[in-house]
């Protein structure tokens, strides 16, 4: 089958469902803390998308995962499944993957949380997957072959001495929620696919502070780390180069630079003062 090319209608559609999944990321940080458990995080999540958003949550009963949402915790990769048993930590790492449907068109997102503080490596870790996203962000452009965005990907994250899971890829995603083309966010054949307008697709790399190799568990659904080494992701979707995710958070980055830069100058302001005043005394 081939790499569907949306039209401007879709990617319209696509952008809203998109910026839709990111909303419930955003919504959802102040209730990620210490003791609260996964399940409850879910159903925070599954609330808001149906009853404030009026949307479907896409990973409810998809080939039949329980949840609205995949909530992963340290060296849990990716698909794990939210539990009333499962409480977060003060130090964990927490992806929570949000994928939601509106008016039959998928918007796919994930993000990464950390509980209070974590030690330096596990930050580190969160840090590169998400530099990871937007080195693979910044590399799309008409013209290019597909796997340029893996070899992108790949040449990052071991150059912060990191590893790329192999078994799990971005994908295409339109009126399904997979299609082509299959992103590979490690450098290998591509079939030839070049890279053209109105191609949507999702990156999403997922980077292990140890070793690359993974297994499933017994659920058939959470993916761990073979070493127990934590894992990190950031998702997004690529949309004829718009980014509802990206874009918050870029947005997000300006606003506190702005208010930090006037707090800034405020101080050079005031210390500017106090010398005025101390030289006037000594009149």
């Amino acid at each position: 089958m081939g790499i569907p090319l949306r039209t401007e209608e879709e990617l319209v559609k696509l952008r809203e469902a998109c910026k839709l999944a990111s909303d419930v990321l955003v919504m959802i940080e102040p209730y990620v803390k210490e003791g609260v458990t996964t399940g409850e995080l879910d159903r925070i999540c599954h609330d808001y998308m149906v009853n404030v958003q009026k949307v479907i949550p896409a990973c409810l009963n998809y080939h039949g995962f329980p949840k609205a949402t995949c909530i992963s915790i340290n060296e849990v990769v990716c698909h794990g499944i939210p539990s009333d048993d499962k409480k977060l930590k003060r130090g964990d790492i927490v992806n929570i993957d949000v994928t939601v449907i509106k008016d039959g068109y998928f918007g796919d997102n994930s993000k990464m949380y950390v509980v209070g503080e974590t030690n330096i490596r596990s930050q580190k870790l969160v840090e590169a997957a998400q530099e990871a996203l937007y080195v693979g962000l910044r590399t799309v452009k008409p013209g290019i072959r597909l796997n340029e965005i893996g070899k992108a990907v790949q040449k990052y994250t071991e150059s912060q001495g990191f590893s790329v899971v192999r078994e799990y890829c971005g994908h295409g995603v339109g009126t399904e929620f997979h299609c082509e083309p299959q992103v590979l966010h490690y450098y290998a054949d591509d079939g030839g696919v070049v890279l053209k307008p109105g191609m949507v697709f999702t990156i999403e790399p997922m980077i292990n502070a140890g070793k690359k190799e993974v297994r499933i568990m017994g659920d058939g659904w959470t993916v761990k780390t073979k070493d127990r080494s934590h894992s990190a992701q950031y998702a997004c979707c690529y949309i004829d180069q718009v980014d509802s995710f990206i874009w918050q958070a870029t947005l997000r980055d300006v606003l506190y630079g702005i208010i930090y830069s006037c707090f800034q100058h405020c101080i050079w302001q005031f210390n500017v003062m106090m010398r005025f005043v101390q030289w006037a005394n000594t009149l």
